[in-house]
């Protein structure tokens, strides 16, 4: 399922970037300002990502869709070894299968320089402000979903809140290093287009982020590793969601008692 679920992600990327970016698309001829069309491809990201977090198979799976999310609830012992191995390997064989289902599919549109497999490369400041700005946002998408997904009021709006940032993201980072925030995103791209331009930032940053938001010491309980835990589906981690669902059903009798 996380194979499928990142392989979905990467076709609508390949799409935004041909229909955003190609020369011959009406939408490029028509939008010449690169912050628009930037917005425009967060936006479709965005509700992207609402539709897989929110689908069945992302309620099932938990809908990491990223080795640093993966790894990151595993350093907080919420996902077993073996499985944080099969997710992992999974989302990189998932990211690869998307983007080669588009150049098949798309063919020189997915290829032309000005889309290029959506490949994820430095900006001019260079890899070391790509991989800085990869390690922040990085860490500040992690720390939201973190606080989002244990609070017992904010966890059924997880999903819609990594969304927004991840538009602003794509809006705002996007020129410092492309915007990948997942190796396996960036590894989809790179593999298919043959194109390894500074793949250690996307490598190590995103994951280097996203371990020291799960190490902030204010989240010192997290019931599961699911994105999207409000629904009837079968959890396959060490999952304590019974309790933050109890702590949201008490707070309304405790204020009812206080009047």
């Amino acid at each position: 399922m996380e194979a499928a679920l990142l392989g979905a992600f990467m076709v609508s990327a390949c799409l935004c970037g041909v229909v955003l970016e190609h020369p011959c698309s009406g939408l490029r001829r028509r939008i010449g300002r690169a912050f628009i069309r930037r917005l425009l491809a967060g936006l479709a990201m965005g509700v992207t990502a609402i539709l897989l977090i929110y689908s069945p198979w992302g309620a099932r799976s938990g809908a990491h869709m990223n080795p640093a999310t993966t790894l990151a609830f595993w350093s907080r012992g919420k996902i077993a070894a073996p499985d944080a191995l099969f997710y992992v390997l999974s989302q990189f064989v998932g990211g690869a299968l998307g983007v080669a289902l588009c150049r098949i599919l798309l063919r020189e549109r997915l290829r032309h320089p000005f889309v290029d497999h959506v490949v994820t490369v430095p900006g001019q400041r260079g890899a070391a402000a790509a991989w800085t700005a990869e390690l922040l946002i990085a860490f500040v998408m992690m720390l939201t979903v973190l606080y989002a997904s244990n609070d017992p009021f904010l966890t059924p709006y997880t999903g819609f809140l990594a969304a927004g940032l991840l538009v602003i993201y794509i809006a705002l980072e996007a020129p410092l290093s492309g915007m990948s925030l997942n190796p396996a995103r960036s590894f989809g791209s790179a593999v298919v287009a043959r194109r390894w331009t500074a793949f250690w930032v996307y490598l190590t940053a995103p994951v280097i982020g996203m371990l020291l938001a799960s190490a902030v010491p204010d989240h010192s309980t997290v019931y599961c590793a699911k994105l999207n835990h409000c629904n009837q589906q079968r959890c396959i981690f060490r999952c304590e969601f019974d309790r933050l669902a109890a702590i949201r059903d008490d707070r309304p009798a405790a204020n009812v008692a206080r009047r």
